[in-house]
């Protein structure tokens, strides 16, 4: 799955500056999947890429003048047509997930994965997408099983007074039908 430099040789690479080392007690155990587009319920255009490599013109659109000055990323994007662009190493920590909390545990930027899927709450992800996502996610829970199938989590669910993504639109059936098979082989 990744390389020793936590890679993806399938994920067209694209490194972002806006991330950290994890902390040295923190290992991965949680993948998040998030929604996101830019501008919101525009697809297909690169300023997702842009605003994670720092480079979005906040003068483009009336909306991006709320990011201005904005450091995010995560691990990995999944584009409309399944294109997998990578920007941060899974071995590091990316800045996907802000003031979060899962089962108790804080910050989950310092022991997650963020998958960011092109899309909006209210939009169905596409095929495409889902063809990428459920092997993704079974071969990051390969290379790092402390994330078992239910430490597969939203973004709503860490951070839920914040944020609402990936949203009713997204399937989380099968994506839960998807990993199981791998929980099923790890058995």
């Amino acid at each position: 799955m990744p390389n020793p430099e936590g890679w993806l040789p399938a994920a067209q690479p694209r490194p972002s500056d806006n991330h950290d080392a994890r902390p040295a007690e923190a290992g991965v155990s949680l993948l998040v999947i998030h929604g996101i587009s830019l501008p919101p319920g525009e697809f297909g255009g690169d300023a997702i890429e842009r605003l994670f490599c720092n480079t979005l013109d906040c003068s483009e659109h009336p909306w991006f003048e709320r990011l201005r000055n904005l450091r995010v990323s995560a691990h990995l994007l999944i584009r409309r047509d399944g294109q997998l662009v990578q920007f941060v190493s899974l071995l590091d920590r990316a800045w996907h997930a802000g003031r979060s909390c899962f089962n108790g545990q804080a910050e989950c930027n310092d022991f997650g994965i963020g998958i960011e899927l092109e899309g909006t709450d209210d939009t169905p992800y596409t095929e495409a997408q889902y063809d990428c996502l459920i092997p993704l996610a079974r071969g990051i829970m390969r290379s790092f099983p402390y994330i078992t199938p239910d430490r597969v989590v939203g973004h709503a669910d860490i951070a839920p007074e914040r944020k609402t993504d990936p949203g009713p639109a997204f399937d989380w059936p099968r994506l839960r039908r998807g990993i199981a098979q791998t929980a099923e082989g790890l058995s």
